[in-house]
């Protein structure tokens, strides 16, 4: 998957929409993805009803090994 940017609900934000980068789809059958936002790595989910990334930079964050 190439990395792309796109706005996202925020979960530090109250939900507010801010740019992400998305970047990686680590299972295809399921509807997590790995984003970066504000230089965090984090989970998100894409709500395909609205057609809407949610990134959790809260709960979801990413640890580097």
């Amino acid at each position: 998957m190439k990395p792309f940017k796109t706005m996202a609900h925020i979960n530090s934000l109250g939900g507010k929409m801010a740019e992400i980068t998305v970047l990686d789809k680590p299972n295809e059958n399921e509807n997590k993805y790995i984003v970066e936002y504000s230089g965090v790595k984090c989970s998100a989910i894409f709500n395909w009803f609205v057609c809407e990334y949610y990134a959790d930079d809260i709960y979801g964050i990413i640890k580097e090994i």
